[in-house]
């Protein structure tokens, strides 16, 4: 599998929403397929998501698949999400949007066609601040809704490995659970929290643990810390040292070392030529972390790498 980005502005990732495993998943394509067209995308953009890219990508069958992309045209349409927004006078306001304006699924050729809504092409698209990354390949394996949103709300702090305390209406609302569902805390934590902490846990780049915090009796919200799981030895370690032309030389960055010295690189003016049209630093950045995943590229960019800090010894 491609080490492919999921890029979202921290507004998406701390909004409001609920939707299904496999809608999380055809969302998770389309903002892939929408970063790829390297051209940006607008609110008539067309992205298409084929049954077997989705199959292929989420390990299931042809005809999960094909259920999966037809289901979407009667669900996904309907699905809404909630985000704050300021006005110009500073103002804080609710937004409430559609996820996508229009949906097609083509029973010839297997495909889904999706338009996302005006509100949220620039959550995906124009991200000048704040934004989290992840590759998709982290999530492939959640089973559960809540554990791909909650793998997404902690990775938003990964510089730091913890998410201070949330409080517990507010991590439901963004999980997306109704005032109905898991009203007992038994039942949250048994069938949300904790069945999500132990997919992540076993089936993503992060360990994690949770720590519930009480006004008198009741629990009030949580709190959670997480770390890197440490990254499988190669059988034949490559010196450092080495001269960087070797045609083998790659050395394999941590997520945090890639986006720390990703955004130096992105306003260093060696970096010029590969840079795309009218994209921001913040934009150029998640590419140039990208490229750092793939030996070639590495190797290309190891001396603008060096010039920015990198020290492997």
């Amino acid at each position: 599998m491609k080490n492919e980005l999921v890029v979202k502005d921290n507004v998406l990732i701390n909004a409001s929403y609920n939707l299904e495993v496999t809608e999380q998943r055809l969302i998770l394509l389309a903002i892939i397929n929408a970063r790829e067209t390297g051209n940006g995308i607008t609110s008539d953009s067309k992205l298409e998501i084929h049954a077997s890219e989705y199959a292929n990508r989420f390990d299931v069958s042809n005809e999960g698949a094909y259920w999966a992309l037809k289901n979407a045209v009667l669900n996904l349409f309907e699905r809404q999400f909630s985000f704050k927004e300021e006005d110009k006078k500073g103002n804080l306001g609710t937004v409430k949007s559609r996820w996508v304006s229009r949906i097609k699924y083509i029973d010839a050729t297997a495909t889904l066609e999706i338009t996302f809504a005006p509100d949220v092409v620039p959550l995906i698209t124009r991200l000048e601040q704040h934004f989290t990354s992840y590759q998709l390949k982290q999530v492939t394996q959640l089973k559960s809704k809540y554990a791909i949103r909650l793998y997404e709300l902690l990775i938003a702090w990964r510089e730091v490995g913890k998410v201070p305390q949330i409080d517990l209406l507010e991590f439901r609302h963004k999980l997306g659970i109704e005032s109905d569902e898991y009203i007992r805390m038994s039942d949250f934590k048994i069938r949300v929290l904790e069945q999500s902490i132990k997919q992540i846990n076993e089936h993503t780049d992060i360990t994690v643990t949770y720590e519930q915090h009480k006004k008198g009796r009741n629990i009030s919200g949580f709190s959670f810390k997480f770390k890197q799981k440490q990254q499988p030895k190669l059988e034949k370690p490559i010196d450092p040292k080495r001269d960087p032309n070797t045609p083998d030389f790659f050395i394999k960055m941590t997520d945090s070392q890639r986006h720390l010295f990703a955004n130096k690189m992105s306003e260093m003016p060696e970096m010029s030529k590969h840079s795309q049209g009218t994209e921001s630093y913040q934009q150029f950045a998640v590419r140039i972390a990208e490229m750092l995943l793939h030996p070639e590229k590495f190797r290309e960019l190891y001396p603008v790498l060096e010039k920015a800090g990198f020290n492997h010894e």
